[in-house]
């Protein structure tokens, strides 16, 4: 099955934890680094269509540079939280896993299986 996606992070243990799940299901995903090679708006939007999110709850809270920004005092709209994901990809919750029209997040890791069961 050569035609998943995952938005990984090596740093990232869930985002490890789950390639590792990929594979042992004989998953060989296309891998895109997205800290290197950034997803644009257009990208980013298709994800969250995908995911059935919107880009706020794509955004990850807990991390120092959400604090730094004060992103938790600010009142955003859906694209300007859509602006600050393309500026700081860091701050996207990972890994994203997609299958054709279909993405999951990979928190926990198992959440994958429903794309490689069907």
């Amino acid at each position: 099955m050569s035609d998943v996606i995952i938005y990984h992070n090596p740093r990232c243990s869930k985002s490890r934890q789950t390639l590792a799940l990929l594979e042992e299901y004989g998953v060989t995903p296309s891998i895109v680094y997205y800290l290197k090679t950034p997803p644009d708006a257009d990208t980013l939007q298709g994800l969250l269509a995908s995911l059935g999110m919107k880009a706020s709850e794509l955004i990850r809270s807990k991390d120092a540079l959400y604090k730094e920004l004060d992103l938790a005092e600010k009142t955003l709209t859906e694209s300007q939280w859509l602006e600050v994901l393309v500026a700081h990809p860091q701050l996207m919750e990972r890994p994203i896993v997609v299958r054709g029209d279909k993405a999951v997040l990979g928190r926990p890791p198992e959440n994958v299986l429903a794309l490689i069961d069907d």
